[in-house]
């Protein structure tokens, strides 16, 4: 017998789909069934190493925690990570395979289907139940030939589809109509229903918008769901999420990250952001970083090179120089830390053109992007046998200098990072250091003395992640969507 499936495609981008697939993932797990995500095709420079050695998009690694489960490659067998405009780096299976322009790309894609297929039958041997979701919009007709990210996998797989609408952007009853409309008569056909996401206020006054839905498409509803706030405690798929995000600068600790055009794995900051006395500003491109920070942090990057140069053309370099005069702290995670060098090459093109470009000089180190890139998880405590940290590496590059004999971490049998001679400046290559408890505690006592808030950032996510599957338990149709899947 098939394993049960169904597809979650949007009318549009940031509609919602991988926090709703994360939440049905904990639900229905918690109903005893084996669940499994899976997104075909994934664009995000917000990654995440599996165990077994590869990347994947950091939402799928939420979603397989969501089902109880370890994140493995086949759960997002295409990675696209952006690092300009129009090109990105492309990764299968888990795996770096060159680099590619948006009209490369989509002469690409017929021949990944297979993979995307491979990996679908993989997830499929051990699981109950898969929930697909798509990318972006299912009704991007103009991109239709060679699609494997919405109703091309759909029809690869034969799997019934669900549409997710998003009400808080306004124009929902527009988007599932007009959805439904441009999809040929086949496509529509694999529509079962649809849900109406981010709904706020009374649910009830929508009843006359669902029955316009329901006249013009024929689809029935799965439900509403209401707003949920706490999902800005979750990590989030891509840098849309970070449009529009406040700070908080009411909190005594206040964290200042230059927003980078190609910012990558910025979930770094969620652990910072769960701290009730930490205000996280995310500086937007066209802002001086504040002169009041305590902590400038740096950020990863897809493109080091360009966002060095981008940094400097919105002056950030200006400012960041200013805060180590006034006796500031400053730390570059990754990117971050590169660019926290007296130079940075890319002498073959790894990450774009081929170039160098002369670092911020705050850490006497110098780093050569190379081919091999380093995709593993860690442990280790910090600088001093200080608190312990759990994180991953996932970068290219070779970084050497004399500061690097004060290394910032110490993992295992060998050195990360570097600290300048008066410590106020540092970086290392680990991602997700600050969601080890002890250390990020003694990390913000550094810069401001204060009491432990006894947050536990595991637990965080956790409890969101169960309160998420409630909330859509009480919002949704569970027992219709499942149905759906099972009648593949």
């Amino acid at each position: 017998m098939a394993v049960s499936a169904l597809m979650f495609q949007g009318t549009g981008s940031d509609v919602g789909k991988s926090t709703v697939v994360a939440g049905l993932g904990r639900a229905y797990a918690r109903r005893g069934l084996a669940v499994r995500p899976f997104k075909p095709q994934n664009m995000s420079n917000n990654a995440a190493v599996t165990a077994d050695g590869g990347e994947i998009g950091r939402a799928q690694a939420l979603q397989a925690r969501a089902c109880g489960v370890a994140a493995h490659v086949d759960m997002n067998p295409v990675l696209l990570k952006p690092q300009t405009e129009t090109g990105a780096q492309v990764v299968v299976r888990g795996r770096v395979v060159g680099n590619a322009r948006a009209r490369e790309y989509q002469a690409m894609k017929p021949s990944l289907l297979e993979h995307v297929l491979d990996s679908f039958e993989r997830l499929s041997q051990d699981a109950d139940l898969l929930l697909v979701e798509g990318a972006g919009s299912a009704s991007e007709v103009n991109l239709r030939a060679g699609d494997i990210a919405n109703m091309g996998f759909a029809e690869a797989a034969d799997l019934p589809v669900a549409l997710i609408g998003d009400i808080d952007r306004g124009g929902v009853i527009a988007a599932i109509v007009g959805t439904c409309a441009l999809l040929p008569p086949a496509e529509r056909a694999r529509l079962k229903g649809y849900l109406i996401n981010k709904f706020r206020g009374d649910a009830s006054l929508f009843d006359d918008g669902l029955a316009v839905i329901d006249d013009r498409t024929g689809l029935p509803s799965f439900g509403v769901v209401p707003y949920f706030p706490d999902a800005r405690q979750l990590p989030a798929e891509d840098a849309l999420a970070l449009d529009g995000q406040g700070y908080g600068g009411d909190r005594p600790i206040r964290v200042a990250v230059p927003r980078l055009s190609r910012i990558a794995n910025f979930d770094d900051l969620d652990p910072l952001r769960a701290e009730p006395d930490v205000a996280v500003d995310m500086v937007p491109p066209g802002r001086a970083l504040p002169g009041d920070a305590d902590l400038i942090l740096l950020p990863g990057s897809k493109a080091t090179l360009a966002d060095l140069a981008f940094l400097r053309e919105q002056g950030w370099d200006v400012d960041i120089a200013a805060h180590v005069r006034r006796g500031g702290a400053v730390i570059g995670v990754c990117a971050g830390f590169q660019m926290l060098g007296r130079e940075v090459a890319d002498p073959d093109g790894i990450e774009g053109d081929a170039g160098r470009a002369p670092g911020l000089g705050l850490l006497d180190v110098t780093t050569r992007l190379t081919a091999d890139k380093a995709l593993v998880e860690v442990e280790g405590r910090a600088r001093d046998g200080g608190a312990a940290v759990r994180g991953y590496e996932m970068h290219v590059g070779v970084t050497d200098g004399p500061d690097l004999a004060r290394p910032f971490l110490t993992l295992g049998d060998r050195h990360d990072g570097a600290v300048s001679a008066d410590g106020r400046v540092m970086g290392c290559y680990v991602h997700g250091l600050f969601a080890a408890d002890g250390f990020r505690h003694a990390f913000l006592n550094g810069l401001v003395a204060r009491p432990d808030s006894g947050v536990v950032f595991d637990t965080v996510v956790e409890r969101t992640l169960d309160a998420l599957a409630d909330h859509l338990e009480a919002a949704l149709d569970l027992d219709a969507m499942l149905e759906v899947a099972g009648a593949r």
